[in-house]
């Protein structure tokens, strides 16, 4: 079997360290642009650097933006009152495609995890607290993961933020839309029926 020249190997290594890339998928993306023409690999390159040069998170909402404040952050017509608090800036691009929220977001940069050492002080949570008041912020939505750290770190957040006077929420766990029960797990089940809500 003929082996890889040392830099179309190098290529595929790494484009097969990127998420959802397995090895053959690598492989196929290194084939294009080794044999495609210099100038759509050449514009990779400097769409790759442009963006990781320009692109920082938020300072207010911790999301992806090029200026200090993201476009979300800074638009009128959203609703500062309520705000959806997520665990990384590409679940805001997630939670914005449905197309339904028109408030405003907050990223935790995380969820706790004692055994992997992150702890309160780790998240953007006094970032959280420190928005709610200038804000008048209403409503937290917490659209945190249903794993074990996301349900833990869902908890601590509606206990430390009861105090101040906000409501905190969190989004309806349940069935995919489209599916039936058959499909379901107990787990999703359960919280399908622990989540049902009124239809008139």
């Amino acid at each position: 079997m003929a082996s890889l020249p040392p830099s179309l190997a190098a290529l595929i290594a790494a484009l097969n360290r990127l998420p959802g890339i397995g090895p053959r998928s690598a492989e196929r993306l290194a084939l294009h642009l080794v044999l495609s023409e210099r100038g759509n690999s050449d514009q990779l390159v400097l769409a790759i650097q442009a963006a990781r040069d320009q692109v920082r998170l938020c300072e207010c909402c911790g999301g992806l933006a090029e200026t200090p404040r993201c476009d979300l952050c800074d638009d009128p017509r959203r609703d500062p009152e309520i705000v959806c608090v997520v665990e990384r800036p590409v679940d805001v691009l997630l939670v914005e495609r449905a197309g339904v929220f028109r408030g405003r977001f907050h990223v935790l940069g995380g969820k706790l995890s004692p055994l992997s050492g992150v702890e309160p002080e780790d998240l953007r949570i006094r970032e959280l607290e420190n928005r709610l008041t200038p804000e008048r912020v209403r409503e937290v939505i917490l659209a945190l993961p249903t794993d074990v750290e996301g349900d833990a770190t869902s908890h601590y957040l509606a206990q430390r933020l009861k105090p101040r006077g906000v409501r905190v929420t969190r989004l309806a766990h349940g069935l995919p839309a489209g599916t039936g029960l058959e499909y379901a797990d107990e787990l999703t089940l359960g919280r399908a029926l622990e989540g049902r809500a009124p239809l008139a």
